[in-house]
């Protein structure tokens, strides 16, 4: 039989006392946008303000992480494993022509038209100047890392 999994969770790791308020802030933004109106808006715009946040949220872990060290990678596995950052996302922004990615979406073919990448990573300088970039998915205005 397999195991039965209890609500009781393990003690975070040391040093997360020192970055909850900051995630705390970020799942407090979440329930705001959760009860805000989404009248005269599309359907995917809605959701626009989860996918920044959440991208936000995974962007400091990640540089909390890689580029400051400010936690131990303990805390990092944890913080991943109990969902804080997505995994996925922060694997693409370590690879190169990936740092800015701004979600998993953006790069999948089968997600976009023509089955092809968002229009959102193509470079600025390749696309017409009066033209205002702006994915459908997630909002972004442009994560090319050529940019």
């Amino acid at each position: 039989m397999p195991k039965i999994r209890t609500s009781r969770t393990k003690k975070p790791p040391e040093g997360f006392q020192e970055i909850e308020d900051t995630l705390l802030e970020f799942s407090n933004r979440l329930k705001d946008i959760e009860t805000t109106a989404h009248e005269g808006k599309r359907k995917n715009e809605s959701l626009w303000p989860v996918f920044q946040i959440t991208h936000q949220r995974s962007r400091y872990i990640y540089e909390l992480y890689y580029e400051r060290e400010g936690i131990s990678k303990e805390l990092y596995d944890w913080l991943l494993k109990q969902g804080y950052a997505d995994g996925n996302l922060i694997a693409k922004w370590k690879k190169q022509g990936y740092e800015k990615l701004c979600c998993l979406r953006c790069i999948q073919a089968k997600e976009n038209n023509f089955n092809a990448t968002c229009v959102c990573r193509v470079p600025k300088n390749k696309l017409p100047k009066e033209k205002v970039v702006e994915c459908i998915t997630c909002g972004c205005h442009g994560c090319a890392s050529s940019d």
